[in-house]
């Protein structure tokens, strides 16, 4: 299928390379890769690009603040109320709100798009199936109390907060029914045409979509967070990241999204451009398989490991900023996340741990994707592990390859990332704190690690309403993990983008969705 560009849109895309290139005042131009993107739908789409698009084209019953991502605001919900039973939430619509469509927001829209989710079944599914649904009960778990006015409920336990917090994820957004019905074939429920279409509420819509070239979005100005300040938005595939850092460096592009530390150090000081360094939701860590040796089952091993971890060197010298030093599953900015970093690259220390603890040649393996900065990480590990008496083999191999070797247990250690699905402390301690006997592949079940009074801290925060108490829960569960498991978690990534310095109103938050648009100017 070929796609026509409006013609100040085609001069965007045929920008060249040239010094003292401008962008079209109406239009944000970014340089990004969107090869990831499989799918526009919010009942599918899952990576970067399509997760970072949805802020734009659809909105939720309620969604995280952007200047606050912990507090819930009222978005297509003007307010909502809890059930006596614990179980249900009766939300009252905001009035006038309409789609880009110019259909008004229903009742019966909200109880489309929560069910086409659980009946489609596709990835991102599990986070409303966690309530109890499926797609035989989904239809009876959501009903239309009055004009302006739906009760979802739910039959899993677990608290109206935490509900609130899934139905703020990206998989919950709300889809114009009628529109999509409209596209409806075989049944799917719009679901064919939403791949490269949007029919929502947000700030844009998709104007023009060509896989692995560009996506073009158009203002919605009847949008019921109003109408956005510039016209149009054009996300310009550039695979290279240096490709994306020369286009925002001479003026072809307004913002370069997701740069590597190299970039970012070459365009320190380049007059016009803006580095930012955004904390992501992304911890990475050494995790141990403790059946794959005594040595890995070791609590004395696990501690003395926490001081062979070269926390600094590696986030400060070897990386140059593009992490930062944090020791808890939870990442800073979330609700209840410790920021206190308890242990430092102490080789001395570590030795002693082994030497009390009767271990001696102490060595092991870590599997690792051959991509950075997974195998620089892992190689200066095997470095500061070395000068505290333990040796290290670096084993990379490609993902795919490393991936199944953890989830079948043939692995003896890795070093890995973990990002949220959703913004909810669980989201984290469900991976990492929890490894239950129904076979769920969790961080903790990788690791063999065997955990039932942890695991049912997880469930009992997931239950509390109270959000004192859930952070108590969350804070507890961290410090166990921190202080005694087979996971040594030492980083937290940053999200390196650079924009224009004319480039004002841009706001992103710690998940990968958190990405807003609507306020730019320039």
């Amino acid at each position: 299928m070929q796609y026509l560009l409006p013609s100040v849109l085609a001069t965007a895309l045929a920008m060249s390379y040239s010094a003292e290139a401008a962008t079209p005042a109406d239009t944000l131009v970014i340089a990004q890769s969107i090869d990831d993107a499989s799918s526009f739908d919010p009942a599918e789409g899952f990576e970067l690009t399509t997760v970072q698009s949805f802020n734009s084209l659809y909105q939720r019953l309620i969604q995280s603040d952007p200047h606050n991502p912990i507090a819930l605001k009222p978005t297509l919900a003007e307010s909502w109320t809890a059930g006596d039973d614990n179980r249900s939430l009766t939300f009252t619509l905001r009035p006038n709100s309409q789609f880009s469509s110019g259909n008004p927001l229903r009742p019966e829209d909200v109880i489309f798009s929560l069910s086409r989710v659980v009946k489609l079944n596709l990835e991102p599914s599990f986070i409303l199936t966690q309530l109890g649904w499926d797609a035989n009960n989904v239809d009876s778990m959501l009903q239309k109390t009055a004009d302006n006015q739906v009760k979802i409920s739910w039959t899993a336990n677990v608290s109206p907060t935490y509900v609130l917090s899934l139905l703020s994820a990206p998989v919950s957004s709300i889809v114009d029914a009628k529109q999509a019905l409209s596209h409806q074939k075989d049944n799917d429920f719009g679901h064919a045409w939403l791949g490269q279409h949007s029919a929502g509420s947000g700030p844009y819509k998709i104007r023009t979509y060509v896989p692995h070239e560009v996506l073009v979005l158009q203002a919605n100005a009847s949008s019921p967070e109003g109408a956005p300040k510039l016209a149009n938005i054009l996300i310009k595939n550039v695979p290279d990241p240096a490709a994306r850092r020369l286009l925002v460096e001479q003026g072809d592009a307004d913002m370069a999204r997701n740069l590597g530390a190299d970039q970012m150090a070459a365009l320190k000081d380049k007059p016009g451009v803006k580095p930012l360094a955004i904390p992501m939701a992304s911890v990475y860590f050494l995790q141990f398989n403790t059946e794959a040796s005594p040595l890995l089952k070791n609590p004395a091993f696990w501690e003395a490991s926490r001081y062979l971890f070269d926390y600094h060197g590696i986030a400060d010298d070897l990386l140059k900023g593009q992490f930062q030093v944090h020791q808890a599953f939870l990442p800073e900015g979330y609700l209840g996340a410790l920021k206190d970093k308890p242990y430092q690259y102490d080789p001395e220390k570590a030795k002693a741990i082994l030497a009390k603890a009767g271990i001696t040649h102490a060595s092991f393996k870590i599997s690792v994707t051959n991509q950075p900065p997974y195998l620089d990480i892992a190689q200066a590990l095997q470095g500061s592990f070395a000068r505290g008496g333990v040796k290290v083999e670096v084993v990379p191999g490609i993902s795919a390859q490393v991936s199944n070797n953890i989830k079948s247990h043939n692995y003896q250690a890795s070093l890995s990332s973990w990002g949220p699905d959703y913004f909810d402390p669980n989201t984290n301690a469900a991976a990492f704190a929890y490894n239950p006997e129904d076979g769920s592949k969790t961080l903790a079940w990788r690791a063999n690690w065997h955990i039932p009074a942890l695991s049912q801290k997880t469930l009992d925060a997931t239950a509390e309403s109270d959000q004192q108490k859930r952070v108590a829960l969350y804070e507890e569960m961290q410090k166990e993990v921190q202080q005694s498991s087979p996971f040594v978690i030492g980083l937290q990534a940053r999200n390196l983008i650079a924009v224009r310095d004319n480039l004002k109103g841009y706001v992103q938050g710690i998940n990968p969705d958190m990405v807003f648009y609507s306020k730019v100017s320039k």
